[in-house]
C-alpha cells in the first residue's frame, strides 16, 4: 500500500509540473521513476539515467515538496552536472550543484523540503562559481539527495552495481562510464533545448530559468581566450607621417608605428569575488600584458577605493595582488570612472572583474570589458562570462 501511495504522489507531481511548468515538466518526463532499496537511497537520487526514490521519504513529504525533488533531479541532469565536475572534489561539487539549483526552483514557486541547501549569497551563480567559495567550509553540509554519476569516493567509474536488490527495491546503479557520460551529456543538452523551445512558445519560460537557458545555449569559449582577444585589440598600430630622408624620395607615405597598450584593471572587492579568483584574473592580465608590452594601473573598489590604490605596473614589472585589500561592502562602479575623468586619463581599455551587481555610471568614452562572475547583465561595454 505504501508503495502505491509513493508512486501516486510521484505521478501527480510529474503531471502537475507538465501542466503548470512545462519546461521543468518536459525534463522530468525524461527520467524514468525507480523505487530504490532504502539501504542505499535515503531520499532521492539520480545517475542521469533515472530518478530513484525512497518510498518512506516520498510519503513523508507534502505534494509540493515532492514536485520540488522531482524537478531538482531533472535539473541536475539537464545542466549536465554529471559531466562538469572534472578535477573537483566530489562532495564539494555536489554541494555547489545543489546551491546552484535550489534557488532557481524556489523562484519558480516550488517548495524546498527540510534539509535543502539554500544560501542567498549564491543566488544566480553557477556551480563552478560557487565551488571555490566552499573551499574553507568544514561544517558537515551535504546534499539532501544523492548524485550517483561517479563512484562513492568520486573516483573512476566501475561496472559493478552498488547494492543488492532484494524486496526493498532496486539496487544502487553502477557509476557512469566515460562513454555513457559523453553520450548522456549530448542527450541532455538536446532535451534542455527542446524543453526550452516548447516552454518559450507557450510563454511559460521566464525569470531565472529563462536567463539560465540563454546562458547554457551560448557558445562556451574560455574566458581567458576572450579576454586576450579584447585586450589584444588595444595594442593599436597607428600611422606616422614623419618626413622621410631625402634618399627615400619626396613623397610622404604613412608608415606603421607601434604604441604601448595602457590597461586599467579594476577589482570588485565587495566580497563576491574570492582572493583566489582575483589572483587568477591578475595572473591572466600579467601574461597578456607581457605579450602586449602594456602598462597596467590597478584599482580595487567596493563602494569606494581600497587603501593604497592605485598600483601601477610598468611593462617589465610583474603584476601581483597587493598583500592586503580592504573591502567587503556594497558595490558601486562609479568611483573608478570618476577617477579616470579627474585624472584626465585615456586608457586603451578598462577591465572590470566583478559580479556586475551594483550601481553603474553613464557609459564612458573609453572601451570597457566586464569579466563577470554570475549571470547579472551589464548595461554597456563588452561582457565576458567567467566560466
Amino acid at each position: 500500500m505504501a508503495d502505491k501511495d509513493a508512486a501516486t504522489k510521484l505521478s501527480a507531481a510529474r503531471t502537475r509540473l507538465v501542466l503548470d511548468k512545462p519546461f521543468l515538466g518536459a525534463l522530468v518526463m525524461r527520467l524514468p521513476v525507480v523505487d530504490a532499496n532504502p539501504d542505499w537511497c535515503r531520499t532521492t537520487a539520480t545517475d542521469a539515467r533515472s530518478f530513484y526514490y525512497n518510498r518512506r521519504y516520498i510519503e513523508a513529504l507534502s505534494q509540493p515538496e515532492v514536485e520540488f525533488m522531482v524537478a531538482h533531479e531533472a535539473l541536475h541532469c539537464a545542466l549536465s552536472h554529471f559531466a562538469r565536475r572534472q578535477h573537483r572534489v566530489k562532495l564539494r561539487w555536489d554541494i555547489a550543484c545543489d546551491l546552484a539549483i535550489n534557488p532557481l526552483l524556489v523562484e519558480e514557486g516550488l517548495k524546498a523540503p527540510p534539509g535543502s541547501l539554500l544560501l542567498d549569497q549564491f543566488t544566480g551563480m553557477a556551480a563552478e562559481e560557487i565551488y571555490p567559495c566552499l573551499e574553507d567550509k568544514g561544517d558537515g553540509e551535504e546534499p539532501l539527495d544523492q548524485h550517483l554519476y561517479d563512484g562513492p569516493d568520486g573516483g573512476p567509474s566501475d561496472t559493478s552495481p552498488g547494492g543488492a536488490a532484494g524486496a526493498g527495491g532496486a539496487p544502487r546503479p553502477r557509476p557512469l562510464s566515460p562513454q555513457e557520460r559523453q553520450a548522456l551529456d549530448q542527450q541532455w543538452k538536446q532535451r534542455l533545448a527542446s524543453a526550452a523551445q516548447a516552454a518559450l512558445a507557450a510563454g511559460k519560460l521566464k525569470g531565472a530559468l529563462a536567463r539560465l537557458v540563454q546562458q547554457m545555449e551560448k557558445p562556451h569559449l574560455n574566458w581567458r581566450v576572450l579576454l586576450a582577444h579584447h585586450l589584444a585589440l588595444t595594442a593599436r598600430e597607428d600611422h606616422s607621417y614623419m618626413r622621410p630622408s631625402r634618399r627615400e624620395g619626396p613623397a610622404i607615405l604613412p608608415s606603421l608605428r607601434s604604441h604601448e597598450a595602457d590597461i586599467l584593471a579594476v577589482l570588485d572587492t565587495s566580497g563576491s569575488v574570492s582572493d583566489g579568483e582575483m589572483r587568477d584574473f591578475l595572473a591572466e592580465i600579467n601574461a597578456i600584458k607581457g605579450q602586449l608590452h602594456a602598462r597596467v594601473t590597478l584599482l580595487a573598489c567596493d563602494t569606494g577605493f581600497a587603501e593604497g590604490c592605485p598600483w601601477v605596473f610598468e611593462p617589465w614589472e610583474e603584476l601581483t595582488l597587493p598583500p592586503s585589500i580592504t573591502g567587503g561592502g556594497g558595490t558601486d562602479f562609479r568611483p573608478p570612472f570618476r577617477w579616470i575623468e579627474q585624472q584626465d586619463l585615456h586608457p586603451g581599455v578598462v577591465v572590470y572583474f566583478t559580479d556586475a551587481r551594483g550601481v553603474f555610471p553613464a557609459e564612458p568614452a573609453c572601451p570597457v570589458v566586464w569579466l563577470v562572475k554570475g549571470h547579472a547583465p551589464v548595461p554597456w561595454g563588452n561582457r565576458i562570462q567567467l566560466n
